[in-house]
């Protein structure tokens, strides 16, 4: 018997009458019952259909720098886990409880860029073309499953280290949709390949994603840049992270789905790595403040120091009454996204193209 089934056997049922509910809803969609909605501008849909962890907001980093030097970008998410209701529009005050900490990240890193977040996203696309009639594009932050809306472009990622394919529907596994619902996408993308793949594992997953022909698939990694601290104001010393194992303990701490990638990329860098991980999105505590402080001074090295995320780090900024000490200890990761096997030229190509020919007044700009 599969080990799977042995493990999880008794989940299987509701796993089935979760599946159920989720092709009955998309067959609605499909068949018109359900109505998705087109608008008269660009849209790029970045999302998944697994729980968490496949790298959307490094992905939608690298559309904005793709595309914003040409074209007036906006991003709209959901906001997940933020405080506020309805649809926001961020500006320079907002913080990670207005807008979630993603697109709070998002609207830190690129200040000029339009940024907001909507739980329904017909409702927020409308908005943002009223108030903000400039847009040329918009990018929607985890959407795939958010079928009120018909993207122009639907790109789906999905995890190496998890692919689709693999994996299972909730709750026995962690899919939201049937693996089968990939071929809804226009691009799939497969994330956080390690740089040393091999060709055949290329033509492996190619297979068993076994995509149609007007469906493009691509492989990135993440190229991780160097050690930023959360406050420099409180940086003595700054930190580098280099190949040769120079730093004796560092801590990792992680608010995130899966910290497999980064804690790979840390152990480079240091004898030893020691762990805190928390929940995705999840929101720091006084209590977790202490508890990172604590691990932090028992660890009795002089030159150890704290690296966390950049997502982790947006929640930490406007946390009060963090210590001059700690805050001296914080340093954050930054990644961004790196397409492999000579494929970022096509991918650029592609998406220029449907913006160029999409935009509203595309017949102006050629």
């Amino acid at each position: 018997m599969d080990t799977q089934l042995k493990k999880h056997g008794y989940l299987w049922p509701f796993s089935f009458l979760y599946g159920l509910g989720v092709a009955i809803r998309n067959r609605f969609f499909d068949w018109g019952i359900l109505p998705s909605e087109e608008f008269n501008i660009p849209i790029i849909s970045v999302g998944n259909i697994t729980v968490g962890g496949t790298g959307k907001t490094p992905h939608i980093e690298y559309l904005i720098r793709l595309l914003s030097p040409q074209y007036r970008v906006a991003v709209l998410s959901r906001g997940y886990k933020r405080k506020s209701r309805g649809f926001v529009l961020a500006n320079e005050n907002s913080t990670d409880i207005e807008l979630g900490d993603e697109a709070y990240q998002i609207k830190r890193k690129f200040p000029n860029l339009i940024v907001a977040v909507d739980a329904n996203r017909r409702e927020g696309i409308k908005k943002l073309m009223k108030l903000t009639p400039q847009i040329d594009i918009i990018l929607l932050d985890d959407a795939y499953q958010h079928r009120y809306v018909k993207p122009g472009v639907s790109i789906l990622l999905t995890d190496y280290n998890r692919i689709i394919y693999k994996d299972k529907l909730l709750p026995v596994g962690r899919l939201r949709e049937p693996a089968y619902e990939r071929m809804r996408a226009g691009m799939v993308i497969v994330t956080k390949c390690p740089l040393d793949i091999k060709p055949i594992d290329f033509r492996i997953i190619q297979k068993h994603l076994d995509l149609f022909s007007y469906q493009s698939l691509y492989f990135t990694s993440y190229a991780y840049s160097e050690l930023q601290p959360v406050f420099p104001e409180c940086v003595t010393f700054t930190k580098y992270l280099r190949q040769e194992k120079e730093h004796d303990t560092i801590l990792l701490v992680t608010g995130i789905a899966s910290s497999h990638t980064i804690k790979q990329q840390v152990e480079l860098s240091a004898q030893n790595v020691i762990e805190i991980n928390f929940a995705d999105h999840h929101k720091f505590t006084k209590k977790d403040i202490q508890r990172i402080t604590d691990k932090l001074l028992s660890l009795s090295k002089k030159d150890a120091f704290i690296i966390i995320t950049e997502k982790d780090a947006a929640r930490l900024l406007n946390m009060p009454n963090l210590s001059p000490e700690l805050k001296s200890k914080l340093y954050y990761l930054p990644v961004e996204v790196e397409f492999l096997q000579n494929q970022k030229d096509d991918f650029n190509k592609k998406i220029e193209g449907y913006v160029r020919k999409n935009r509203r007044n595309s017949t102006l700009s050629k």
